[in-house]
């Protein structure tokens, strides 16, 4: 599993992403796979993974709005309230009907490029970042693919967190952001130029450490 090594100095952030070409190359490869092969007339699921405080945040529907706009049209966005108030929190059965995740992290400070996200979000991350598009919503940047930030896991060791660092040179013309918005696209209209196919999970074994469940 490869791990993103902690920068020794501040000028290591100064990045536009902390993924390796290759790994932009094999992950926009992956991402226009899925896109290639998504059916036409079909939903595109994507979850919205937030902690019960930001939910419960006066922000929470004009967040929600920003990432329905920063998302190709026609995405359909589930969250926690949506998707389980009520009923039981089935994981597993549900992760299998997504098409994508966005999390949502506590930031550092406010306009902080660092997030962290709880133990449960991080589990759900980890659940599918190796076989569909999974993006960070920052207040600042908008929406970055989770393979272009470096990843730490923190303590406790029963229950560890997840903290993702946002490039401090982020494009939002990126090859990986453009890539993965097009594998939510629903029936794969107006996808940008492809790279060459591979299997959609090959980019992945694990762009980051995000620890044993």
């Amino acid at each position: 599993m490869h791990a993103t090594q902690k920068p020794r100095n501040d000028d290591h952030l100064d990045v536009e992403t902390f993924a390796r070409p290759e790994q932009q190359r094999r992950y926009t490869a992956a991402m226009n796979r899925i896109a290639a092969e998504r059916r036409p007339d079909t939903p595109v699921r994507v979850y919205v993974s937030a902690a019960p405080k930001t939910v419960n945040d006066a922000n929470w529907e004009r967040w929600l709005t920003r990432i329905n706009d920063d998302l190709p049209a026609g995405v359909e966005l589930l969250h926690y309230r949506s998707a389980f108030e009520g009923s039981p929190y089935d994981w597993d059965a549900f992760a299998g009907r997504l098409d994508g995740l966005v999390v949502i992290g506590r930031p550092k400070r406010l306009g902080s490029r660092v997030h962290v996200l709880g133990p449960v979000a991080r589990l759900e991350l980890r659940s599918l970042v190796a076989k569909k598009p999974v993006l960070l919503f920052t207040h600042n940047l908008g929406l970055i693919p989770v393979i272009d930030c470096m990843s730490q896991v923190m303590s406790p060791a029963d229950a560890p967190r997840l903290k993702l660092i946002a490039p401090k040179r982020w494009n939002r013309d990126s090859p990986t952001l453009r890539a993965a918005l097009d594998a939510l696209r629903p029936g794969g209209l107006a996808r940008q130029d492809r790279e060459p196919r591979e299997s959609p999970q090959s980019h992945l074994a694990a762009p980051f450490p995000i620890g044993a469940s």
